[in-house]
């Protein structure tokens, strides 16, 4: 038996020496990320269901220095974490501390109505200089929030032979999305996103920025089969471990690799660092909101109503004699399925809704606009360019007009290695998520039309 968990333990620590020596930037302009839910001492249940590890210091404490320790090892460029207990001094004044003095800046935003808990984002001197830091308030069902850094290379790269250096800048954010305690809240979830990318947008066009990499980091609470995970993706947004691991948006790869065992004992993967580089073209942010919107009908149609294609068209054109969908019967519908609410949809977006599946704009929606618009809405994602290496010809062929810097993924690990072969190991102790890490090199790339740096 000591043999047994001698072998057991090496295996455990060559694990952790792979991961660690995987993540290692290979050059000094490559860069990295960790994204990391943490768990709040006030969520994290002990033995009893009304007992919380916020109750035992000795607890909470232990486990949030193996935290910053894991943390300090890595070495990230950037850190984002959720859930940091930020209505506790001491918690604050660990991390504060710990990742100050490893030459950390840091920025802690907490969630409205006193939640208790919060963002912490910390950003490595070596790497990057933070050029602005703004806020966001989501200011619904939830209580969540948003960290939006813009960030600039610490070393510059050379534009070619004949010109001088610049210094790659991109933006990066932090955030937490609501959990899906019911069906009808994956609208809430979807408008959290949309508006960050909305925030996004307006913060290029105040500032005139030029086409740039975007960072989106966090605990999506939702899987890849979800409608935020096809929005972002019908958006141009590229899932950097999904990326480095080469598996696709097909089914049989959704459950590759998980990050999370929730409170309800299911494991599934939410974790995410999302990738927009400027060369990706992408559709009006309202459209893939619509697309979006509609898959999201099809599935409470399909798996809370309980009904077929045919039947579904029925329900929705309700009593109405003629074979078409008045915008009352939608309306109410929509009602029916928990989605009108000052959370979900208000009015001028289901107005919104209605323009787009009645398309020929006589007032009603048949049959083949409900087949094309509601029931198979093409809230499609793009396929992943070929990366682009560096190259010495490419250093010296670049146009300041028609290119930019981005990011190629390199390498991306989760910790402990169990959860990328969709395992959750029993032993695992640190949080209910596990730490993602991805590392980015840059790269040029040309622009897509729709740039410079829109949305």
């Amino acid at each position: 038996m000591a043999k047994k968990q001698r072998r057991e333990a090496a295996g455990a620590r060559r694990r952790r020496d792979r991961h660690h020596h995987l993540l290692l930037p290979r050059d000094e302009r490559c860069v990295s990320c960790t994204t990391f839910n943490i768990l709040a001492p006030i969520y994290k249940r002990m033995d009893s269901e009304n007992c919380r590890e916020s109750q035992y210091r000795a607890y909470w404490f232990s486990r949030n220095e193996k935290i910053i320790d894991r943390l300090l090892a890595d070495r990230s460029s950037i850190i984002c974490l959720q859930e940091v207990w930020l209505g506790n001094d001491e918690l604050v004044d660990m991390y504060q501390k710990q990742l100050d003095d490893a030459n950390y800046t840091l920025f802690k935003l907490a969630r409205t109505n006193n939640r208790g808990d919060g963002l912490l984002t910390a950003v490595h001197n070596s790497y990057f200089n933070i050029l602005n830091y703004r806020e966001l308030f989501f200011n619904d069902f939830g209580d969540r929030v948003a960290q939006l850094l813009h960030v600039e290379s610490a070393v510059p790269f050379l534009l070619n032979r004949s010109t001088s250096c610049v210094q790659q800048q991109s933006l990066i954010v932090n955030t937490h999305l609501l959990f899906p305690h019911d069906h009808s809240l994956s609208v809430v979830r979807l408008r959290q996103v949309y508006k960050i990318l909305e925030y996004i947008e307006a913060y290029q066009e105040e500032h005139k920025l030029g086409p740039m990499p975007i960072i989106l980091c966090g605990d999506w609470n939702g899987s890849k089969r979800g409608q935020v995970y096809k929005f972002l993706r019908s958006q141009g947004f590229v899932s950097s471990y999904d990326t480095a691991h080469q598996y696709s948006d097909n089914e049989e790869d959704a459950h590759k690799w998980v990050s999370h065992r929730n409170h309800r004992g299911n494991i599934c993967g939410v974790d995410f660092i999302w990738l927009l580089n400027p060369d990706k073209c992408r559709k009006p942010l309202k459209t893939s909101w619509n697309e979006a919107v509609f898959g999201i009908i099809k599935y409470l149609l399909l798996q809370v109503a309980l009904v077929s294609e045919k039947n579904a068209f029925a329900l929705l054109k309700a009593y109405s004699t003629d074979d078409h969908i008045t915008y009352s019967s939608f309306y109410h519908a929509l009602c029916q399925l928990g989605m009108v609410h000052t959370d979900r949809l208000n009015s001028d977006e289901i107005e919104d809704l209605w323009s787009e599946a009645d398309r020929n704009g006589d007032g009603v929606i048949d049959y083949k606009e409900f087949q094309r618009c509601i029931w198979s809405p093409k809230c499609c994602s793009q396929e992943e360019d070929t990366e682009i290496d560096i190259t010495e010809e490419s250093l010296d062929t670049f146009e300041a007009d028609d290119e930019a810097f981005g990011f190629t993924v390199k390498e991306a690990a989760l910790f402990p290695p169990e959860v990328e072969r969709g395992m959750w190991p029993e032993n695992y102790s640190l949080s209910d998520h596990a730490p993602l890490t991805v590392v980015f090199s840059p790269v040029r790339m040309p622009c897509s039309p729709r740039t410079p740096g829109r949305l």
